[in-house]
């Protein structure tokens, strides 16, 4: 399993900017996985975070701030 390092990395504007269209989009947490995953991210929860990441590598992009569920 990958280790991901909650130190606070923040995640490149572009990409928060896609997540948070898709989020707006979504009609559940489910449906706005669903939707990153067409579009090659990921949202994985580790220690209570939740981490960006780019796929089908598993590349930890960077922690999402904590108002966007």
């Amino acid at each position: 399993m990958a280790h991901a390092d909650i130190g606070g990395t923040m995640i490149d504007s572009p990409v928060l900017d896609l997540v948070m269209r898709e989020r707006a989009k979504a009609l559940s947490p489910r449906e706005w996985k669903f939707r990153l995953a067409g579009y090659g991210f990921a949202i994985k929860d580790v220690q209570g975070a939740q981490v960006v990441t780019k796929l089908p590598q598993n590349i930890e992009l960077g922690v999402l701030p904590a108002h966007v569920i």
